[in-house]
């Protein structure tokens, strides 16, 4: 039983939500809703009142992926009454070793159908809002404006600093997570109540192809499940209005150490978005930004590749894979030098050769390209899509991971 003093301190927490409390007032529990949600009407810090908190509130999922599937998931089974997801993508089998959200039976179906019917499975009183686009500057304000708390799922960096931008823009919290092989971490960021934005902790975006996505590079397949759940829990507490948000804090975890360490973050007076003096008030071009349309690399499609094989045009295939990777799959007459390997074995090749780089998706050689470029090679190309796309649209029996 709770002393008075607990008492009353729960009472001030549940005064803290982000829950605009006339939306609140309008809102009730049907006799289902309150033995479905039993467990948590009997927590003190929750109670009726906070998961009247629940069902009022709006929370947009920005992906549907590895992040994404937990969140959506344990959103929906908290009761939160409306849940947006933003995402554009179809499932893929390689999806399913991590997007939860998603079975064997569900690929090649669009993620957000496959998601809509397996969030309405877990909880059928919710309401359950699509948004089958790629977030762009042209549309972010408009969706988030719809929402009381961001979940960002997004797995690029152009995505994230919108997310952020508009975010701010619209004093809504941004909860971010990312994840990385064995390692994630996240935060809330919201200038509004008190913490930095995504760009006070980074102004500046890495250089193009210097941070590898899960394709690249991997990810254990629960370390998503985790943070997602993070990033769930953080909701739900701004939501009910309980507990210390992750605002100003950066919670890392390693999984390999089951460790997790927290990092304190400051908000940035010189932030040019939410500093003293901000420059930054609408959306900009964040592929731009990023790096994604500067530095263009030459490239060639795999029915490109297809066609000059097939005609016998002199060239040669470099896989920019590593080794393992190079004994999952790999495209005949390829020869294979690592990224990493290719500052000290340039020297091997024939600057007056043609050469067609490729990698798993079309990233790291275009890094490749850039650095063969750097060396005195002029007739080197970038294999769109890399071997992922030869195995889907050329030759299928190259297996795809």
């Amino acid at each position: 039983m709770l002393r008075a003093e607990s008492r009353a301190t729960v009472r001030r927490a549940m005064h803290k939500s982000v829950i605009a409390a006339e939306r609140v007032s309008d809102t009730g529990l049907t006799k289902e809703e309150l033995q479905r949600y039993s467990r948590h009407l009997i927590m003190p810090e929750v109670t009726a009142e906070g998961q009247k908190r629940l069902k009022a509130a709006r929370v947009l999922c920005i992906g549907a992926g590895g992040l994404g599937s937990p969140a959506a998931l344990y959103l929906a089974a908290a009761g939160v009454g409306r849940l947006g997801l933003v995402d554009f993508d179809r499932v893929d089998l390689t999806n399913l070793q991590r997007q939860i959200l998603h079975g064997t039976k569900d690929i090649g179906r669009s993620k957000l159908e496959s998601a809509r019917e397996r969030l309405l499975d877990i909880n059928p009183d919710i309401k359950v809002e699509l948004h089958e686009c790629r977030l762009s500057s042209d549309n972010a304000e408009q969706i988030v404006a719809d929402y009381d708390v961001i979940v960002d799922g997004s797995d690029n960096f152009a995505t994230r600093y919108l997310s952020n931008d508009v975010c701010v823009f619209a004093k809504k919290p941004n909860i971010y997570g990312s994840v990385f092989r064995f390692e994630g971490q996240t935060t809330v960021f919201a200038p509004q109540l008190g913490g930095p934005c995504y760009r006070c902790l980074f102004p500046e975006p890495p250089p193009p192809e210097s941070v590898p996505n899960c394709a690249q590079a991997g990810v254990l397949g629960v370390l998503p499940g985790i943070i997602g759940m993070l990033q769930t829990i953080e909701a739900i507490k701004l939501i009910v209005g309980i507990g210390e948000p992750l605002i100003g804090r950066l919670l890392h975890f390693d999984a390999l150490k089951v460790q997790f360490r927290e990092l304190k973050l400051r908000r940035d007076p010189q932030c040019p978005v939410c500093g003293e003096n901000p420059t930054i008030f609408a959306p900009i071009d964040y592929d731009q930004f990023c790096g994604a349309g500067d530095d263009v690399v030459p490239g060639i499609s795999v029915q490109e590749l297809k066609g000059k094989m097939e005609a016998g045009d002199a060239f040669e295939l470099i896989d920019v894979r590593e080794p393992f990777e190079f004994e999952i799959a790999r495209i005949d007459g390829a020869k294979l030098i690592p990224l990493g390997e290719i500052p000290e074995r340039a020297d091997e090749l024939d600057r007056e050769q043609t050469f067609i780089v490729h990698c798993h998706s079309g990233r790291r050689s275009a890094q490749a390209v850039r650095l063969l470029k750097q060396r005195g090679f002029s007739n080197v190309y970038n294999l769109e899509g890399g071997i992922d796309a030869w195995s889907e649209f050329i030759d299928p029996t190259v297996p795809k991971y």
